[in-house]
């Protein structure tokens, strides 16, 4: 294996690095009507907040701040939350926001937050009614404090077109409930029907060294063409490409991907054989694996922007710190060859909601 030169670099007009106290950091610029809003190279996913026991609020308050503080003047923290972040499916991650912001105000004008909604009984329901019930909920946990930047409908519901869901949307954008449209679990074809209603300002899609399938990149070159930005989750697996985990005995008791297929048994162990060099590679470039796989989300394009998941300080600011890492051509291509391999094993949805709820 050819050893990877830990100085190399890779540069693009699209990216801005800004000089912090401590270190450069690297911003990026949001699509759609949030075109003129620059935000961390990486963002930071909320879903785990408040679900353990070792979770409390100010061990999240902590995590929260250790990203936004390590951002450049003028720069905004890409939040990413959901009305039905937690254990019960209930708003208890925004209530956890609300108490953040309640007593951190001044942090409100530094993060750009969006939230998922519009579930009902684990499916989508996009009606003017409903998407209307969802965003007061939403605002109504979430306090006084910090406004709804951006309202993604978690996944589209089939019953309605998506010009029809796109309009719904822009009656209560222009009602003031938020700021800008985003779209969730979209394929290319939808995403570009969308647009044509109106501006969309991003789309959360899965994509990591396990998820870059034909669909997925389809995604990633139609928002690029659109100038709408990408919001990557899961991009280290769940946790499991930053090597914690090897298999479902290493998760804690009760842990929700114990009912992810892709994550148990003998599919694991097939699928960490995939991403088997990883650790090795990013030894190599002297990197964590999980900066590494982060890195590799980052290169795909300034439009597309990481979103992994922390509810402490440390992986927070691992995770933006990977958003500074620079990949040289072969080391783009090295990992882009084990994305484009596929044969992961088991499914990447829960409770088997894998066909009613991914890319529509």
């Amino acid at each position: 294996m050819t050893r990877w030169n830990s100085q190399s670099t890779r540069t693009s007009p699209h990216f801005s690095s800004i000089q912090s106290n401590t270190m450069v950091i690297k911003t990026t610029t949001l699509g759609g009507t949030a075109s003129d809003l620059t935000v961390g190279r990486v963002s930071h996913g909320l879903m785990m907040m408040g679900t353990t026991s070792d979770s409390t609020d100010e061990v999240c308050f902590e995590s929260i701040k250790a990203g936004i503080d390590e951002l450049p003047a003028g720069a905004k923290m890409f939040l990413n939350s959901g009305e039905f972040y937690s254990k019960t499916w209930g708003p208890e991650n925004l209530d956890l926001l609300n108490r953040f912001f309640t007593k951190y105000p001044d942090y409100a004008d530094k993060t750009f937050l969006s939230v998922k909604g519009a579930m009902v009984g684990g499916d989508p329901d996009c009606s003017i009614e409903n998407l209307r019930k969802s965003v007061l909920n939403i605002q109504s946990h979430l306090g006084p404090h910090k406004k709804l930047d951006l309202y993604q409908p978690a996944r589209i519901d089939v019953r309605l077109s998506i010009e029809d869901i796109m309009n719904n949307l822009v009656v209560l954008l222009k009602e003031g409930h938020f700021s800008h449209i985003g779209l969730s679990e979209v394929s290319a074809e939808t995403l570009r029907r969308a647009n044509a209603v109106h501006p969309v300002t991003a789309a959360e899609i899965e994509v990591s060294l396990w998820v870059y399938e034909p669909e997925t990149r389809k995604v990633i070159e139609t928002a690029r063409e659109l100038n709408i930005s990408v919001l990557a989750y899961s991009p280290i697996g769940k946790g499991f490409l930053a090597g914690k985990y090897t298999s479902q005995a290493d998760l804690p008791a009760g842990d929700y991907r114990t009912h992810y297929t892709r994550l148990t048994g003998d599919a694991l162990a097939h699928n960490m054989s995939l991403v088997s060099a990883l650790p090795e590679l990013a030894a190599q470039k002297g990197v964590t694996p999980a900066q590494l796989a982060i890195a590799w989300v980052a290169a795909l394009g300034p439009h597309v922007i990481p979103l992994p998941g922390s509810s402490k300080a440390a992986r927070t600011l691992e995770n933006c710190a990977a958003g500074d890492i620079e990949l040289s051509k072969e080391e783009i291509a090295t990992l882009t060859v084990i994305a484009k391999a596929g044969g992961v094993k088991g499914g990447r949805m829960a409770g088997g909601a894998e066909e009613r709820h991914l890319m529509r």
